[in-house]
């Protein structure tokens, strides 16, 4: 029911939703070791949504009909030389998340497919407030310096929300 080049797409993009996850289990397995327990916190979230995002297209998928196509994952970066260096990673991969998300939309475009179009404006909308929060992030880890119990603080203050 819908085109099988955005069936394929679709597939490549649970494979990038999980490697999100992936990502982010390391970054919160990291902080974890360092007792940053509250940031550790908003990473496992963040993993929980990564792969709730990869499971929604998943049954997207499985609803129109379409083949679904798992792929491995590659093992994600496991250590980063500061707390600073790991936000900054998480910003940039929210941001390649939201190039590939807003490639889907143009493919979804060109090939006429609209309901995916629009089942895709979710994602559109969500990579907005997934980019500015952590971007949010890294701009507090800066101001925070070396201060890390600091920045824990803050983080679980916006967790207890």
């Amino acid at each position: 029911m819908i085109p099988a080049a955005v069936a394929a797409k679709l597939n490549e993009q649970i494979t990038n939703e999980m490697n999100a996850s992936q990502k982010y289990l390391a970054i919160a397995c990291q902080l974890e070791t360092m007792g940053l327990t509250s940031l550790a916190g908003f990473f496992r979230k963040q993993t929980e949504e990564e792969r709730a995002h990869a499971l929604k297209i998943l049954d997207y998928l499985l609803e129109v009909g379409a083949a679904v196509a798992l792929a491995p994952l590659p093992a994600p970066q496991a250590e980063f030389a500061t707390v600073v260096a790991a936000i900054d990673a998480s910003v940039e991969h929210e941001q390649l998340v939201t190039r590939q998300i807003h490639d889907l939309v143009a493919l979804c475009e060109r090939e006429k497919d609209y309901a995916t179009r629009s089942f895709l404006q979710w994602y559109v909308d969500e990579q907005v407030e997934e980019v500015s929060s952590m971007a949010q992030l890294a701009q507090v880890a800066r101001l925070a310096r070396e201060n890390l119990l600091q920045l824990d603080g803050y983080v679980a203050r916006l967790l207890s929300k």
